[in-house]
C-alpha cells in the first residue's frame, strides 16, 4: 500500500501544508517583489489579441449556482488585474495583483477541483480567469514561466468550446500561481473585465509586432485503454512573419493524455473529434 503524504493523512496536516507552501510562496515574493508588474495605466494603443469566455457554462452535473457565484467572484477579481501593465523585465503574477479569495472581501462559494474531482470553495472560479489570461497569453511573444494544468483528468465533457482541450490552468491561492514574464522591449498590458454573460479579455501592446501567433490543434481524438477512454491531442504555436506570410516556426506546446471521467460513446466521439 502506497504511504500517504502528510497533507493526505487528514484535513488538519492538509491545512497545515497548505499554510506552509503559502508561507514559502511569501518569503519566495519578497526577492521578486521589484519585478513583478503591478503598474495600471491609459489602455495601450495596439491590440494582440482578444477574447471572451461565457460564465455560465454547463459542466456535467455541476450545481448552477455555483456557476452564480462564480459571475460574481470573476467580478470582483477582474478589476484588480484590468489595466496591468507588464514593462520590459516584468513578471505578471496573478495571485499578487488578485490576492487571497474570502468571504469578507465578497467572494462566494464556487467550482473548483479538488484531488480530480469537482469540489466547491470561496473564490471558486478563478480557474477560468487565468484559462483566458493564458489564451491571450499564447497569441504573443510573452513567455510563460509558471503554468500548472490538470494534466491527466477530462472532467466534462464539451459544450461550446472555443479553446483546445488542453489549454487550461490550474491556480491555488497562492502557491500553484499563473505567471509570464515580458523578455521583449515593447509593453503590454492585460483589459479584462465582465459583462452580464461574458468575462472579456484583451491583450494590447505599445507598437506593433512584427509576428503574428496562431495557436493550432491536431490529431484530436478518444482512445479506449482497457474499459477506460483517454483523450489525445497535440497543441502547436505557430509563429508567422506578418510581412511575408512566412511562418517562422511551429512548435509544440503541449500533448494531452488525459483519463475521461465521463461517459463516452467511443466510436460516436472518436468520430466526432476527428471530424472538427
Amino acid at each position: 500500500m502506497k504511504r500517504k503524504l502528510f497533507c493526505e493523512i487528514n484535513p488538519f496536516t492538509y491545512a497545515i501544508s497548505t499554510k506552509k507552501e503559502c508561507l514559502k510562496r511569501h518569503i519566495k515574493n519578497l526577492f521578486t517583489l521589484r519585478k513583478l508588474a503591478k503598474t495600471k495605466g491609459d489602455k495601450l494603443d495596439v491590440l494582440i489579441y482578444k477574447h471572451n469566455s461565457l460564465i455560465r457554462r454547463k459542466l456535467g452535473n455541476v450545481k448552477m449556482h455555483l456557476q452564480e457565484n462564480k459571475a460574481i467572484n470573476l467580478g470582483i477579481s477582474a478589476p484588480k488585474v484590468n489595466k496591468i501593465i507588464i514593462r520590459s523585465g516584468e513578471t505578471f503574477s496573478f495571485w499578487s495583483l488578485v490576492g487571497s479569495c474570502s468571504a469578507k472581501k465578497g467572494y462566494k462559494d464556487g467550482l473548483t477541483i479538488s484531488s480530480g474531482k469537482p469540489s466547491n470553495g470561496i473564490g471558486g472560479g478563478m480557474c477560468q480567469f487565468t484559462n483566458l489570461i493564458h489564451w491571450l497569453v499564447l497569441h504573443s511573444p510573452l513567455d510563460i514561466v509558471e503554468h500548472h494544468h490538470h494534466d491527466g483528468i477530462d472532467m466534462f465533457p464539451d459544450y461550446g468550446r472555443q479553446v483546445p482541450f488542453g489549454c487550461g490552468t490550474s491556480i491555488v491561492y497562492n502557491y500553484l500561481d499563473y505567471r509570464f514574464k515580458n523578455n521583449t522591449n515593447i509593453d503590454f498590458q492585460i483589459i479584462v473585465y465582465t459583462t452580464e454573460t461574458h468575462l472579456c479579455g484583451e491583450l494590447r501592446a505599445s507598437k506593433t509586432l512584427r509576428h503574428s501567433y496562431h495557436i493550432v490543434e491536431e490529431d484530436k481524438h478518444f482512445v479506449k485503454v482497457g474499459e477506460d477512454f483517454y483523450r489525445r491531442n497535440k497543441i502547436y504555436k505557430r509563429i508567422i512573419d506578418k510581412r511575408t506570410g512566412t511562418e517562422i516556426s511551429k512548435n509544440l506546446i503541449k500533448e494531452s493524455n488525459a483519463k475521461v471521467l465521463y461517459s463516452v460513446d467511443f466510436t460516436d466521439a472518436e468520430t466526432e473529434l476527428r471530424l472538427k
